[in-house]
């Protein structure tokens, strides 16, 4: 989503919005946000009217369909292919681990596709450690998209779990790669190959 797209809406609705997709919580001040909200939506920070006011920091304050940084969902690939890749690496000479592992990573896609992209542990680390050092986005995307990904992964790694767990390892070797294949690809080259099915589903 481009910026000038976010111009139509309300400028406490983009408010919520951006605090959530950016902001490391507790890092940057309310007039720092403002600021880059206002070079988005044309709107003046320092206008007292409820709309244009931050709202508190919260679990609720962040819609769970909202818009994400891009650059964030190329991270958060990363690291799942860092997790995945090292569950390949492990499973077989180190099971309770590797399992171990994968069940974490399962949970990681559930609360994502679920709950909330923005508040899921990749990107928390990724507002803390990173964001800080690059800025804000020069746009952001629709997280509707990649929540859908992260659905995909799910059911990639809980069935690779249940796999492993049956003793079917060949099946919960090709699931765990297929799901590994997709991260490296998202995170090398921006290309979601989930959110490309979620956009000819819909």
């Amino acid at each position: 989503m481009a910026p000038s797209s976010l111009q139509g809406g309300s400028v406490g609705r983009v408010h919520r919005e951006v605090q959530c997709s950016w902001l490391p919580l507790g890092n940057f001040t309310p007039a720092q946000i403002g600021a880059r909200v206002s070079s988005l939506t044309g709107s003046d920070p320092s206008d007292p009217t409820p709309e244009n006011q931050m709202p508190s920091t919260s679990f609720a304050a962040c819609p769970l369909r909202g818009h994400v940084d891009p650059r964030l969902l190329r991270f958060t690939a990363g690291a799942t292919a860092g997790v995945l890749a090292v569950v390949l690496l492990i499973v077989e000479v180190a099971r309770p681990l590797g399992l171990g592992l994968l069940g974490s990573q399962v949970a990681v896609f559930a609360f994502t596709a679920f709950v909330s992209f923005q508040w899921s542990l990749w990107a928390q680390i990724y507002a803390r450690a990173i964001w800080p050092r690059i800025g804000a986005p020069a746009e952001l995307e629709d997280a509707r998209p990649p929540r859908f990904a992260q659905f995909v992964g799910f059911v990639l790694t809980a069935l690779a779990l249940t796999n492993f767990a049956l003793g079917v390892d060949v099946a919960g070797y090709g699931l765990t790669a297929l799901a590994f294949s997709a991260a490296v690809i998202n995170a090398s080259t921006g290309l979601c190959l989930g959110c490309k099915a979620y956009l000819l589903i819909r």
